[in-house]
């Protein structure tokens, strides 16, 4: 049998697996992957960072809820996907990261461009590999795709070096994958259901409260039929966004810190919380000990860890979601709470979102974004102000149109992660909400776009400060505004100088025609927005408080 490179195996491998595109960066220690790479029918997008790559094949992920890859050389390049691989981590994404490594005689000698990935990666990969026999690549590359992408999902680091990707075998299928100690429990127990169905059909004040793995699992459809069936109100995390319909009747939109009052009170007064694919995070519970103080909880998730880990739960069900809720769908009978979801439209009524009418506000600019796309655009979000503000105000109708750091909350995530949703979805209408601040973290991207035609748009929201970081320093420090003053570049001039358009609005009344002057253009578009500096995202649960004590 032809032997061939370990470069090449691990681009046959790719294809095996599905794999349409690459964002990488090259280097020495990877010099034979990218030799195999010139000929494949794999497209590489050449990234000029590779924390950007990192993070734009994690949109790609999200985007499409199929693995997105990776790659960077050794030593720096490898520690530079790091933020990126956490990133994923905390938000259950399927990101494959391949780095390369010094020949294998040179590992743990200090060598040039060595770093030790797998040992720095191990608390933020779901698995990781050093692969040490070019023989074994293949199988690897077999099995880090089955643990990326099974179970709960997560990055997995396959760590390759010089010698092995340059060494040569022949090429065999590994065939299925066979690992004992790893079985996703996809199933759930029937008593665990038959339980919940109880608790759940007692309730006279029920709530929904989704979290990112109804998105993840594709539970979409059967979450709304589970909330029209019950009768329930259902709130989201800010992963979970798009997993229900946020112009839903029932829907309470998003809850916790940033979330809405009226979420935040149904949570307080509800009997019977149902949480779905949720980790009750801190930012959603605030005060952990008065969270939802009234009510059993029913908890379903496909990690067991979750269970009790943050709050007590009364009746735990494990499986993947979708599979749970076909099975609660089946025997839960219809019920109706109308002195219940009568005072929660009370409440929606009475504390809706809202914002001033002095200068241009960013909470403005992201309505007139959800009505000059009619909702269908695909929007990112960098971290901080404007990604509470894109969370409050723009209606996600439809599961991974949301895309944003959850967990780790990584600024400079927005803009890369918004090339790899524009590279899956290319005829779509890509958005990345940013703040002045963030959009500086990953602004070479735009050589990126430009390069490969990718027409992403992105509204900045500049307001010259670290936005939330002010806004925690004027109603927690007395407005001794530390280092959180931003200058700027002239938005507008960076973006041409790369090639792209620029915009600059400083009126409300220009905000429609540069939004639609950014979607028909065939080019990144940024738009600055030049907004009120000391704006703040409310309501706003102050720190160790209840969250339905809410300031704004």
């Amino acid at each position: 049998m032809k032997k061939i490179s370990g470069g090449e195996i691990l681009v046959r491998s790719l294809k095996k697996e599905g794999v349409e595109v690459i964002f990488g960066y090259p280097g020495g220690a990877v010099l034979p992957i990218y030799d195999a790479l010139h000929d494949a029918e794999i497209r590489h997008i050449l990234m000029r960072h590779e924390q950007a790559a990192a993070h734009a094949a994690d949109g790609y992920a999200r985007a499409t809820g199929r693995p997105g890859v990776c790659m960077a050389t050794s030593g720096p390049g490898a520690t530079n996907l790091v933020t990126g691989i956490a990133t994923a981590f905390m938000d259950s994404s399927p990101v494959v990261a391949i780095t390369g490594q010094v020949p294998t005689a040179m590992i743990g000698r200090d060598s040039f461009q060595e770093a030790d990935i797998t040992g720095i990666t191990l608390p933020i990969t779901k698995h990781n590999y050093l692969v040490k026999d070019v023989r074994e690549l293949a199988r690897t590359v077999r099995e880090a795709f089955y643990i990326a992408t099974t179970g709960r999902p997560g990055p997995v680091l396959i760590d390759i070096p010089r010698d092995v990707s340059g060494g040569k075998a022949a090429y065999t299928d590994p065939g299925p994958v066979d690992l004992p100690g790893y079985k996703p429990v996809l199933d759930p127990d029937d008593a665990a259901v038959l339980a919940a169905a109880q608790l759940i059909a007692g309730a006279r004040r029920p709530v929904i409260y989704a979290g990112g793995g109804v998105v993840i699992s594709g539970a979409h459809e059967e979450l709304r039929q589970l909330a029209e069936l019950i009768m329930s109100p259902v709130t989201t995390t800010l992963m979970g966004i798009g997993g229900f319909p946020g112009n839903h009747p029932l829907s309470l939109g998003m809850l916790g810190m940033h979330g809405t009052r009226y979420a935040n009170y149904a949570v307080c007064e509800c009997d019977v919380l149902i949480a779905i694919g949720a980790r009750f995070d801190d930012r959603v519970t605030g005060k952990v000990e008065s969270f939802a103080p009234e009510a059993k909880i029913v908890h379903i998730d496909i990690d067991k860890a979750e269970f009790a880990k943050n709050v007590r739960v009364d009746v735990a069900v494990r499986g993947d979601v979708r599979r749970v809720l076909k099975r609660l769908l089946a025997v839960l009978k219809g019920a109706a709470h109308p002195a219940w979801l009568e005072k929660v439209d009370t409440w929606k009524k009475e504390y809706p979102l809202e914002f001033g009418e002095n200068g241009l506000k960013p909470q403005f600019i992201i309505r007139e974004l959800d009505r000059v796309t009619q909702g269908k655009a695909r929007i990112t979000t960098e971290v901080g102000q404007n990604q509470m503000w894109a969370a409050q105000f723009f209606t996600f109708t439809r599961p991974r149109s949301f895309i944003s750091s959850g967990g780790l909350g990584t600024m400079g995530f927005g803009f890369p992660a918004a090339l790899g949703v524009q590279v899956a979805c290319p005829d779509e209408t890509v958005f990345d909400i940013a703040g002045d601040g963030s959009i500086q973290m990953n602004i070479q991207e735009l050589a990126t776009a430009v390069s490969n035609d990718l027409p992403v748009n992105v509204a900045i929201m500049d307001n010259g400060f670290l936005g939330m970081v002010r806004q925690w320093q004027e109603l927690f420090y007395k407005r001794r505004y530390s280092h959180t003053e931003l200058y700027g570049p002239d938005f507008v001039k960076v973006a041409e100088a790369y090639g792209a358009e620029g915009i600059r609005v400083t009126e409300p009344v220009g905000v429609s025609a540069a939004l639609e002057q950014a979607i028909a253009s065939p080019k990144p578009v940024f738009i600055d927005f030049i907004i009120e500096r000391e704006e703040n995202v409310m309501p706003m649960v102050p720190p160790g408080e209840s969250i339905d004590k809410m300031l704004g």
